[in-house]
């Protein structure tokens, strides 16, 4: 994919320690979760998708990838799912997880962990292995990244693809940077697309679009 976007703040681990902070004293003050970044009803879909499949079962190891406050898994814990995983490269966003999660009585693992950084032996120990790895705007933030987001995207999905159980585990993604085609033709090499959930589609100029992208890959081995 020869296509870059352009770079912003939102790709900096700088821009969400700072909102972070503020997020973290607006829930101690006023118990204000913080935002769910673009789009809440995509949270609701991926939840519901997950719900009906049978082989993901409560039991399933999921992981949440740049998990932010948390409140996807806290969606999923309050579905019945037990063993559930956030990671943020913001502590900031892991400290209001974490508050968040024990506030509630949720039995919730987050850690702080860079995606596009290679994990050590000890960080991919400590992680394990996830029937599946959920994505909804971390892919997006490394691609704004105003320092090499290719490379970091790179790293990235080497990262989901160990992260993954085997080849019937699931990777999903939501997205409102990048079309289906585009994920496909960037997965390609490590993931093969499985299912398309629906979003919603607009209409302009004779053309049909979404506002957001949500799908779902599997390992191509």
């Amino acid at each position: 994919m020869d296509t870059e976007l352009n770079g912003s703040e939102l790709g900096t681990k700088d821009y969400w320690e700072k909102s972070y902070t503020r997020e973290i004293k607006n829930y101690k003050s006023h118990g204000d979760v913080g935002e769910i970044w673009f789009d809440e009803d995509s949270q609701i879909r991926i939840v519901d998708w997950l719900m009906e499949q049978d082989q993901v079962e409560q039991s399933a190891r999921v992981l949440d990838l740049g998990c932010g406050n948390g409140m996807f898994l806290v969606a999923l814990a309050n579905e019945g799912y037990k063993q559930l995983t956030g990671v943020d490269y913001s502590p900031k966003a892991i400290e209001l997880a974490k508050n968040i999660a024990e506030n509630l009585k949720l039995d919730i693992n987050y850690s702080v962990a860079d995606l596009t950084q290679s994990l050590d032996s000890q960080e991919q120990l400590d992680l394990g292995s996830f029937q599946v790895v959920h994505d909804k705007g971390t892919y997006d933030a490394i691609s704004l990244c105003p320092d090499n987001p290719k490379e970091k995207r790179s790293q990235y999905l080497a990262t989901v693809e160990k992260l993954l159980t085997d080849k019937d585990s699931l990777f999903i993604i939501t997205s409102c940077n990048w079309t289906e085609e585009e994920l496909e033709v960037s997965f390609g090499e490590k993931f093969v697309k499985y299912h398309t959930i629906p979003t919603p589609t607009f209409k302009f100029g004779g053309k049909v679009g979404s506002v957001v992208t949500s799908v779902v890959f599997k390992k191509n081995n």
